[in-house]
Parts: structure tokens; sequence; C-alpha cells
């Protein structure tokens, strides 16, 4: 169980990590986000709010009722980018991929609530 939940919960971090960078720093992402109809505060929000997350998630100490308030979080987020992107009829490829990160968000979140 700790194996999978570290597994999980590494590649959900590393998702969210190049996901934050990504909307501060990459120009492609930045109109991206434009496109899908979101203010630019709404990049930065959402960018400082995923490295927020990532820490919570990460440090063991930190109590597991914050962690679940990030995992509430991080589903939202995903479920807000699957709404923005079929709203704006982007590839199925990216809502694929999303609703893998779902999948992946629950599984770290389970064998947390084991552990």
């Amino acid at each position: 169980m700790k194996i999978t939940y570290w597994i999980t919960t590494s590649i959900l971090s590393i998702f969210l990590l190049w996901s934050s960078y990504s909307y501060l720093f990459s120009k492609a992402a930045i109109e991206g986000v434009r496109e899908l109809g979101f203010p630019d505060y709404f990049r930065l929000q959402i960018a400082i709010l995923k490295l927020l997350a990532v820490v919570i998630i990460l440090i063991p100490q930190i109590p597991v009722a914050i962690k679940d308030w990030a995992y509430s979080g991080i589903i939202l987020f995903f479920i807000t980018a699957i709404v923005a992107h079929a709203v704006n009829k982007d590839p199925f490829i990216i809502n694929l991929i999303n609703i893998l990160m779902i999948g992946i968000v629950i599984t770290s979140y389970i064998c947390l609530r084991k552990m």
C-alpha cells in the first residue's frame, strides 16, 4: 500500500509541478488558458494552489485533514479542466489525460487513508 501511495503521489506531484511551471512560464500554456476563457489572475491562482497542494500531499507531518482539502482541490482542478476543454472542443486526449489523473488522485488518496 505504501509503495502504491508513493508512486501515485509522485506521479501526481510531478504532473502538478509541471503544470504549475507551465502556467507561470510557458507562453503556449498561458495562451491556452486565455483561449479557454479564463482571466490571467485565475491562471496564477491555479499555479500557486497546485504548488501548495504538492507541498501538502508530500509532507508526511501535515495532518490528514489538511491533505483531504488538498486532494479535494486537486480533483476540482481536474474537473474544471475537463469541463473547460470539452466546452472548447479540444482534442479528447486532453480530457483522457485529465480523467487518468483523477484516477491517480483517487488511488493516492485511498492509499493515504489506508496507511
